[in-house]
């Protein structure tokens, strides 16, 4: 028997877009807001990326940045900053570091504003019709990502399948149990990221 598929997840956390902010103190998170970010702490920044910066009370700094190919971001006053690989808040960091040489006390706030790395992408490959690289979005199943790669082939076994976020951790899958209703493989309705 061929395996029906492997859902290979390298990465994945989806990150709001990053609230407007004016005034002389910094805002105050809604609750919602704070569940998001500490769920999204994790996400590394991969190149494709595009990040949002905020430099409070210097919106003449604040600007949304691609993370080009080589890894590196350019904004105003920094250069050539090396992005890949960090956290959103890992790079406010050092990103503060070097506008301290110009600005006094400066604070940023980084976000991720369109997550399109390498880094967030979930493999489909095996026995699909189409074997592919697809987006990671909140909340997105096995069952999802095996029917954006145009389903299961003739040649899926129903037995030998398995899920693996790229992480030595793998779920066994059961092809028969994802289209039949109350089957027992109930991972199909398991959001990839609980891996």
């Amino acid at each position: 028997m061929l395996p029906v598929a492997a859902v290979c997840l390298c990465s994945a956390r989806a990150l709001a877009d990053p609230p407007q902010h004016s005034g002389d103190t910094p805002p105050t998170p809604t609750p919602s807001q704070a569940a998001a970010k500490a769920a999204d702490s994790n996400y590394i920044i991969g190149p494709g990326d595009t990040v949002d910066l905020f430099v409070w009370r210097n919106p003449e700094l604040s600007v949304t940045v691609p993370v080009r190919p080589d890894g590196k971001i350019s904004t105003p006053l920094v250069e050539d900053m090396v992005a890949v690989g960090k956290t959103a808040s890992q790079l406010a960091r050092d990103m503060e570091k070097v506008l301290s040489e110009y600005v006094r006390s400066p604070k940023v706030n980084i976000s991720v504003k369109n997550a399109a790395s390498a880094f967030s992408l979930v493999k489909v490959v095996g026995q699909v019709a189409h074997p592919q690289e697809i987006p990671y979005r909140e909340g997105v199943t096995v069952l999802d990502a095996i029917l954006a790669a145009g389903g299961l082939t003739q040649f899926a076994s129903n037995r030998a399948s398995s899920a693996t976020d790229g992480h030595s951790r793998t779920a066994l899958i059961r092809s028969d149990s994802l289209v039949t209703p109350g089957g027992e493989g109930q991972c199909s309705k398991r959001p990839l990221q609980h891996w």
